[in-house]
């Protein structure tokens, strides 16, 4: 206990105290820094950086080297500057088991793979909190696909794939019985379990579907990363709390000296479930789409899984013992070698593939955790980083045969050789750094070029805003034998993990508008001549149409207090970069961003007789602020007719 303590301690010490690393921060920048990052006007950069929004719940989008953000993606929470969550063909896609979740912890991204490499085509990511796994489709950068997690909590581990992007699969944090089972907390070791879920991507569509669910002891799955050449068939997670406490984890969940990697042999798990080996459970699980057709999204309910368990299946499942309590696992580009990283290890360890299958192939087992074998440390371990640092965390590689660990303690990042395992170089950061991302650093091919540092704390880097400091990220060129800090940048919400490809390989293939003769929307309107405001009871639906820079209709009476108004807007624009906003007064549901060839609905539910003005809110065109209607509310039971128009209000309305 009091080893524990004084480690304790010592964590308390650099959390609290980050900026003594260095008294001189700008002494780390040298003078042609300035002219590395710099992209001229005009000019693109040369990678996109896409990174977690933490609990803002959304991915956002920076240039790399400028660190210009480019975007913010909505995917786990609503979104108000475009209407994402809000208007009624997005609001399907923060549906939930347990309703709309508006807002989520969204921890870590993965770019889809073919043969090892980026390819382009999809961005996955994760949200810890309802459990959950997205799809972003990188022509549009919209999210299309949404699948809740059952038998899980806290998807941290997750949504890392296997690299011809088979599997997209997440493991729980919390260990949590499964179903819905009532038992006493202290009963954990007993009815306590984890789950890694392994989520089948189709490789034409991208459409997922959860495949199956591997169970495991109650302990704590960290984060995971898939093999890769000769360990292709495998998956390894970290997992900590091996102790299986559920209480006071700071020091109950740090009692042993190792913890584990938990070994997956995912080809044979498939295989196991083709056979039939495991046991299909009920399981209520929302599966949200996105069809870009009719441009509306859709929920529907699944209401079982299949969960695979090790006793049934062997050799699907081996514990590799890991020193101490492992967050970071990572495999590099070779797949021959995956690291460890201890946040309480004064050492980082490294593990061979081969040494691993021999391991197995001569039984060299240091007895089992709860059936499952764990293979003796020393027999499958290639070597130990001696001390590379304080509280590593996270590796990635570059293109040379290199590695590089993020020292959350001592606020760093350090390069070691994977070959003879010594260290290179340390670079300060500023400061508490978490996860660190090279540009293709988890795949068969980095680019090795730059290092992107993303910062739990950044006191004195940046203009004060008050109690909370805004978040950070810090660019360093590895081109070299020596690391260079050559960027800060600020980033959305808190960074947790970020990936990067090469804009080549996403720039061209963007969808620039949407073809309006194939807008699929149910209530779309083709043309202004088409625009109608049609009652059914208390529900009236307004079919709009937006071009610069007028709407039509720009006048609509004979709407009630009490009723529900829909306003079906179309955006009749065929060209790039030509969205139409559209607001209306005290509408609590926020607005609508209109993509051109886009149909988006904003429901209004007055509560008050009286006019109400509606305009555009995204600026169009010169007459921009000319924009705009109005719409009259009448009181309930009022006898004014509903009638709408766009410079004459002569045409009575249909209705049903």
């Amino acid at each position: 206990m009091k080893k524990i303590i004084i480690t304790l301690c010592t964590i308390s010490l650099y959390t609290t105290t980050p900026s003594c690393k260095m008294k001189s921060a700008e002494a780390a920048v040298v003078g042609d820094a300035a002219s590395k990052v710099y992209v001229a006007p005009g000019k693109y950069d040369e990678f996109y950086n896409f990174v977690s929004g933490g609990f803002s719940g959304q991915v956002s989008v920076y240039g790399l080297p400028s660190g210009r953000l480019l975007k913010v993606i909505p995917v786990f929470s609503k979104n108000p500057e475009n209407g994402w969550g809000y208007n009624e063909e997005t609001k399907a896609m923060l549906n939930t088991t347990f309703g709309e979740i508006p807002w989520d912890d969204q921890h870590h991204l993965d770019l889809s793979q073919t043969n090892g490499e980026h390819d382009g085509k999809w961005l996955f990511a994760n949200a810890n909190n309802t459990p959950r796994v997205a799809r972003i489709d990188l022509t549009t950068f919209k999210t299309a696909e949404i699948l809740q997690i059952p038998n899980s909590a806290g998807n941290h581990s997750s949504p890392f794939i296997t690299e011809n992007t088979e599997y997209v699969v997440a493991g729980t944090r919390f260990s949590v019985p499964m179903g819905d089972e009532d038992v006493p907390i202290s009963s954990f070791k007993k009815n306590f379990r984890s789950t890694a879920s392994f989520i089948s991507v189709d490789k034409n569509t991208g459409h997922m579907n959860l495949a199956f669910q591997i169970v495991l002891p109650g302990m704590n799955l960290d984060l995971s990363h898939a093999g890769k050449g000769p360990s292709h068939d495998w998956f390894f997670f970290s997992c900590y709390n091996t102790e299986q406490a559920y209480t006071l984890l700071e020091v109950n969940a740090s009692q042993k000296d190792k913890d584990f990697i938990v070994a997956v042999n995912w080809k044979k798990a498939e295989e196991y479930a083709k056979a039939g080996k495991g046991k299909k459970m009920a399981a209520d699980y929302a599966h949200n789409t996105y069809d870009e057709a009719k441009q509306t999204a859709t929920s529907v309910i699944e209401h079982d899984v299949l969960v695979l368990d090790p006793k049934d299946c062997p050799d699907m499942v081996y514990m590799i013992p890991c020193p101490k309590s492992p967050h970071g696992c990572d495999v590099d580009p070779t797949g021959e070698y995956f690291v460890g990283s201890g946040k309480l290890a004064a050492l980082i360890p490294v593990f061979s593939f081969a040494k691993f299958q021999k391991a197995i192939q001569d039984k060299a087992f240091d007895g089992d955790f709860y059936g499952i074998p764990v293979i003796k440390y020393e027999a499958a371990l290639h070597g130990e980083v001696q001390k590379p640092g304080l509280g590593p965390l996270h590796t990635e590689f570059d293109d040379k045969g290199n590695a590089y660990t993020s020292m959350f303690l001592s606020s760093e990042v350090v390069k070691w050789r994977l070959k003879d395992l010594q260290v290179l170089d340390r670079a300060p950061t500023y400061y508490s750094v978490g996860h660190l991302m090279v540009p293709g650093g988890d795949t068969r091919k980095p680019y090795g070029k730059y290092l992107v540092a993303y910062n739990k704390i950044t006191k004195d880097r940046y203009l004060p805003t008050g109690p909370e400091l805004c978040q950070s990220a810090q660019l360093y060129d590895i081109s070299g034998d020596k690391m260079q800090l050559i960027l800060d940048f600020p980033t959305i919400g808190e960074p947790h993990y970020g990936q990067a490809c090469p804009a080549a390989l996403i720039k061209d293939k963007q969808v620039k508008f949407y073809d309006i003769n194939k807008n699929g929307n149910q209530y779309v309107t083709m043309g202004e001549k088409k625009a109608n405001v049609v009652r059914n009871g208390n529900r009236v639906d307004v079919y709009m149409t937006a071009i610069r820079s007028h709407l039509v209709p720009d006048n609509i009476e004979g709407v009630y207090v009490g009723d529900d108004v829909y306003f079906h807007v179309t955006n009749l624009e065929q060209d790039w970069d030509l969205p139409h906003g559209f607001a209306i007064k005290n509408n609590p549901d926020a607005e609508l961003l209109v993509m051109p060839g886009e149909t988006a609905t904003l429901r209004f539910s007055p509560q008050k007789q009286g006019i109400y003005p509606y305009y555009c809110t995204d600026f169009c065109s010169a007459l921009h602020q000319e924009m705009s209607g109005y719409l009259r509310v009448s009181a309930k039971g009022s006898n004014v007719p509903l009638k709408f128009g766009t410079g004459v209000i002569d045409t009575t309305a249909s209705a049903k």
